[in-house]
């Protein structure tokens, strides 16, 4: 799953994991971009005026700083107030308006695609804010205080002065978050409460004084171009804003977690349930997978889809020699040693060779490579036991290595495709560094598009021999159907009256995953409405482009190129995707 800025609406803050971008503040009532322009020679040029003014402002408004290549977290937080929302909501629209303005017959096809770009994803934060999903800043595995922790290396002294500054900011910022999800208990808009059993042992550690708090965790290894005097004074610095501020502001947050909010906190599990949640719910498909699709519609396609691969499953199955039931066989991959490691170092070991044999097979995937790197890590400890296997980022992908009996090695293979490369941390590095980009466009991210490009790597994995045995063939169409029966499961909970225990059998029931894993991603559906269906809906159109290329090109078809244009666009709408890849086959046939 792949990270990124705007995710601060989505109703739950996406931190606790690498690549997540931390939103901070701005003084209050910061003006609005300049949105006129005083370029205004051809549409290109007026639409770059109001993109250029709108990414300044953002990054003032959230607080962000940029290295040249990528943005990162200065020293404070964004101010999270209703008051905010509604300045960003009220200055977001008028940039929509000003970019509507521009007609399309004016911009070249870049122009277009920057136009189609914005307007999607500013379109889903004035939507998120009207729902005022900021009163509802968590999930069932990501939290707004897993976001003051770094999981990115600090690289330099005004790195930790800026992080420095962001520990003290930390009973602010809490405060403003908890104000609003106390806004979201009067009005019946919470997290189910079947989701929150146990995330508040999350924010235990981070009570702790000194050097135990993992605040301060960044400061125990530090770069040697700091001076030793200098690293001994940050580090004093650490303990005492960790000791006044940060964790005095992380007691008082697990008191109102147990006290007020998960006592409180809603008994139904739908999206249907919320206030105006149908409408909610079609709103949330919209952001996720940026298409106009029904859930009755995407229900159906779930379906179709999981006999599909259900076929797939049983003929592996043969393949093994394995002479008993689908049940039994699921039995025997969940409880048999040999597909377990022994320990963490076993398990983050065999995604570190997984992703270095991948790295063999990239000159037959694209014809261009990314500079930027990314590193293994494993998911860390306050966080693992509620947290999902393995999520990817630009500087690192986390493996969960809580519980080795739920994580077994047959999927390791498909995860580390999907999470690694050449999924989610490729394809940030190759947005990233993709030439003649707006800012905006490398750091906005679609879930369509993203997670679709994640799963259709796991498939892409079949058609380069990096499944070696059926049971790790087995293990990446568990991965497949579990992405498809996600269809049928957050449809079924949050549009057709599902129960948590229904949709906890039937993906159980479908696939290899560890209870552990069943139980968690279902907790995830439920509390984040929508996201889930991005996944296989991306990649079937990701397929679907596939296929129509191959049909199109015959034995010219090169997959290389084809890759290479579709990571070269950055995170797309979906829409976006068709028609610019269906336009890259037309040119690649009138070459003859």
């Amino acid at each position: 799953m792949k990270l990124h800025i705007f995710r601060l609406l989505s109703g739950a803050f996406v931190g606790a994991c690498v690549g997540a971008v931390a939103l901070p503040a701005l003084a209050q009532g910061a003006p609005a971009p300049a949105l006129a322009g005083t370029i205004t020679a051809t549409g290109d040029a007026r639409l770059k005026a109001v993109y250029d003014a709108e990414w300044q402002w953002r990054l003032r408004e959230f607080a962000q700083i940029t290295d040249g290549l990528r943005s990162k977290d200065d020293d404070h937080f964004a101010s999270v107030t209703p008051a905010d929302w509604a300045r960003r909501s009220a200055n977001w629209q008028s940039v929509l308006n000003a970019i509507a303005a521009i007609p399309d017959a004016e911009l070249s096809g870049e122009g277009r695609l920057n136009k189609a770009v914005l307007t999607e994803s500013l379109r889903a934060q004035v939507t998120n804010i009207r729902w005022r999903t900021y009163e509802a800043p968590l999930n069932s595995d990501t939290f707004f205080w897993g976001e003051v922790k770094p999981y990115s290396a600090l690289d330099n002294e005004a790195d930790y002065r800026r992080y420095l500054g962001r520990l003290g900011d930390v009973p602010r910022w809490f405060d403003e978050n908890i104000a609003n999800m106390r806004a979201g208990l009067q009005r019946g808009y919470t997290v189910p409460r079947a989701t929150l059993k146990g995330r508040d042992t999350t924010i235990v550690p981070f009570t702790a004084r000194g050097v135990a708090n993992p605040l301060y965790d960044a400061f125990k290894v530090m770069p040697d171009s700091i001076p030793a005097a200098e690293q001994a004074a940050l580090r004093a610095e650490a303990v005492r804003v960790i000791d006044s501020a940060a964790a005095p502001a992380y007691a008082r947050l697990l008191a109102f977690m147990q006290q007020d909010y998960v006592p409180g906190s809603r008994t139904t599990i739908a999206a249907h349930d919320l206030p105006d949640g149908a409408a909610f719910y079609r709103d949330q498909i919209r952001e996720y997978t940026t298409l106009e699709l029904t859930p009755e519609a995407i229900h159906a396609l779930g379906l179709k889809e999981v006999a599909r691969i259900d076929a797939d499953m049983q003929a592996t199955i043969a393949q093994t020699g394995f002479k008993g039931t689908f049940p039994e066989f699921l039995a025997f991959l969940r409880s048999d040693p040999q597909f377990y490691a022994r320990s963490p170092k076993e398990l983050l070991g065999a995604a570190a060779y997984a992703a270095k044999r991948m790295d063999g097979k990239l000159k037959d995937v694209f014809t261009t490579l990314p500079r930027f790197r990314f590193t293994i890590l494993p998911v860390p400890d306050a966080i693992a036991p509620i947290y999902t296997s393995g999520r990817g980022g630009l500087t690192a992908c986390l493996f969960n290595t809580y519980d080795l009996k739920s994580r077994p090695l047959y999927n390791l293979t498909a995860l580390v495709l999907h999470e690694c490369v050449p999924g989610h941390s490729h394809q940030g590095a190759m947005a990233l560094e993709a030439p003649d980009r707006p800012a905006f466009r490398r750091e906005t991210y679609f879930s369509g598009y993203g997670e679709g490009w994640g799963l259709y790597t796991e498939w892409l994995g079949t058609k380069l021999g990096m499944y070696e045995t059926p049971y790790e063939e087995f293990g990446r169409e568990t991965f497949e159907m579990w992405r498809a029966v996600r269809l049928v499961i957050d449809t079924g909970m949050h549009a057709k009256g599902w129960s948590r225990q229904q949709a906890i059998d039937y993906l159980a029931g479908h696939t290899a995953l560890a209870q552990l894993d069943v139980e968690n991603e279902v907790d995830r559906y439920i509390s984040w409405p929508g996201q889930a269906l991005a996944y296989k809906l991306g990649e079937l159109k990701i397929r679907e482009l596939r296929a129509a290329a191959e049909a199109e090109l015959g034995p010219r078809f090169d997959q290389r190129p084809f890759h290479d244009k579709l990571l070269s666009l950055g995170s797309v709408p979906l829409p976006a995707l068709d028609s610019e890849m269906r336009a890259w086959i037309a040119a690649e046939k009138a070459k003859g």
